[in-house]
Formats: structure tokens, sequence, C-alpha cells
């Protein structure tokens, strides 16, 4: 037999580690909760600092050299304002008044989703020289990506309410306030995406390329260029599998906070608004809101699990 065996058998009982006793005189910063709290928050304010700073660079790099600088931003949803109300209105008449209202208000949210989505999901890649020889949090290259398209988002949603304002529309009113949970919905799904978008494109290349055809499908199955009531005609009862899509939840809750439909409409049998009231509308952000927040988990776990060979994969 070996000469383990002739060893004393540890005494029964729990087993039980504890760390090693502090130096007499001198505190055990190892189990010190203060001194772990510390480390926490200065660790958060680093990662907020570089994310912030991700952003600005962003925004300096997009309008370097520029004259016009942020008025370039507001180039491409004005095009498409014009071609779609010229398709849509002149036509096709689709017999919703003011269409270039009800379909700004719900194209900014979409575009700022999409370019958040879009730009996330190359951002590991795009960075693979970083990645490899410097060590931070890698999950703020999908997000300053979405914080860049915040930003662009909230300037044109205000110069949005100014046109409104100016051509003297009614605007302000209790409907706003439906912007603020459409808005945090709108912000974990993004992010959720991001996340997982940007993860994937590392090992999945065609990841991009899937995205983009997506994407593309994606915008005509929200209710931007036609009425929400063309979709509950035809859907009927099964109109709720729809909304079980968030960003058409998010898509028409924007839509009765900003456009003021007018009483009387020449949409025949379509409704241009999902509904009247409030609480429609909370409701189904709230469906939205909890589907996101499980879309949220699943990215951030799917990405933490990756990061460890996004240097290997790159």
């Amino acid at each position: 037999m070996s000469h383990l065996a002739d060893a004393p058998a540890p005494a029964a009982g729990p087993v039980t580690t504890s760390p090693p006793p502090a130096p007499h005189g001198e505190p055990n910063h190892a189990a010190d909760p203060s001194r772990l709290a510390r480390r926490s928050r200065a660790q958060t304010k680093v990662r907020w600092e570089l994310l912030r700073n991700l952003v600005r660079k962003d925004l300096k790099v997009k309008y370097k050299g520029s004259s016009l600088g942020f008025a370039w931003s507001l180039a491409n949803p004005m095009l498409l304002l014009v071609v779609y109300t010229f398709v849509f209105q002149v036509v096709l008449k689709s017999g919703i008044p003011r269409f270039g209202i009800y379909l700004m208000s719900g194209m900014l949210i979409w575009n700022a989703f999409s370019g958040s989505v879009s730009s996330a999901c190359g951002s590991v890649v795009a960075n693979a020289n970083l990645v490899k020889k410097v060590r931070f949090p890698l999950a703020v290259l999908p997000l300053s990506a979405v914080g860049f398209a915040a930003v662009h988002f909230l300037l044109q949603l205000l110069v949005l309410f100014a046109v409104i304002l100016g051509l003297g529309y009614h605007l302000l009113g209790p409907n706003l306030l439906l912007l603020l949970p459409a808005g945090a919905v709108a912000l974990v799904f993004t992010i959720a995406m991001s996340l997982l978008v940007s993860a994937l494109n590392v090992r999945y290349r065609d990841t991009s390329h899937l995205l983009d055809v997506a994407l593309l499908a994606w915008f005509w199955l929200n209710p931007m260029v036609y009425a929400f009531g063309l979709i509950q005609n035809q859907l009927g009862e099964w109109t709720w599998v729809y909304l079980l899509n968030p960003m058409a939840v998010v898509i028409i809750s924007f839509q009765r906070a900003i456009y003021d439909a007018p009483a009387n409409n020449s949409t025949g049998k379509s409704a241009i608004l999902a509904h009247d009231g409030y609480g429609f509308y909370l409701e189904h952000l709230a469906i939205a809101g909890a589907i996101s927040a499980v879309l949220l988990l699943i990215g951030m776990r799917v990405f933490r699990t990756m990061q460890a060979d996004f240097a290997e994969d790159l």
C-alpha cells in the first residue's frame, strides 16, 4: 500500500474556508465590504467614462471637416420623407392626413434602432486590433453604437417637434408622456439586439449580411408607411401576434404620442392609430418590455460567453 494509506484520516465535520488572518493591527481588506463596494463603483465609473469617450469620438469623427456638421444627419430622413410622401400620398393616395408627420413619428425611432444594431454588429470586428492588444470591457463597443444613435435620435426628435409646432399642429399634451415608456422599451430592446449580433458576428461573419436583409424586411412589417388599421383588418383577432414585435409596439406608441390624427379621415374602414386611449399602449408596452428584458439577458449571456474567444476568432 502507498504511504498515503498510513496518513491519519481527517476529522469528521464540515470543512470551512476563511480568508487568511490579517497581520496584527491591520484590517482584512479581502473581507471588507466597503472596500469591495468602492472598487465596484470605481470600475463602473471607468466603464461609463470609456463609453462616453467612445460616443464623443464617434461624433467628432462623423462630422470632422464638415461645414454643416449635424445637419447632414437630417439629410437621409428628410429625403425619405420627401420620397415616401410623394409615393404614398400623391401617387398611391394612402389617405393618411399629414402623412409626413405620421411617417417621421415612427421612422425616427426605427432609424435609431436599425442604425444602432447595424453599427453594433461590426463594432467588435472593426476594432480587432484594439481587442487583441488592450484589456477593457468589450461590451462598450456595441454600446457606443447605441449611444451614438441615441444622440442623433434626440436631436432629430427636437427638429421634428419644431417642425410640427411651426406648422401649427397640436403637439403638447399628456400624449407625450407615452414617449417615456416607449423610449425605455426601445432602448432595452436595442441594447439586447446590439449585444447579441455583435457577439455572433465575431464568430459567424454572415451575421452582418443576414442582418441587413432582416432589417429591410422588418422595416415593412412596422406600420410606418401604412395605417395600423390595415393590420387589424387583415389579422383580426390575431393582431396580438403581430404586436409581439417590440418595435411595432414602440412605433405605434410614438405615433400616438406625436401624431395628432384628425377626427375625420379618409382611410375608410382602416383606423390610422392603433387605439385612442392610453391603456392599450401601456399594456402592450409592458409585454414588449418583458420580451426585451428576456432578450437582454440572453444577449448579455451570449456576449459574456463568447467574448473570451474574441481575440482568437479575430
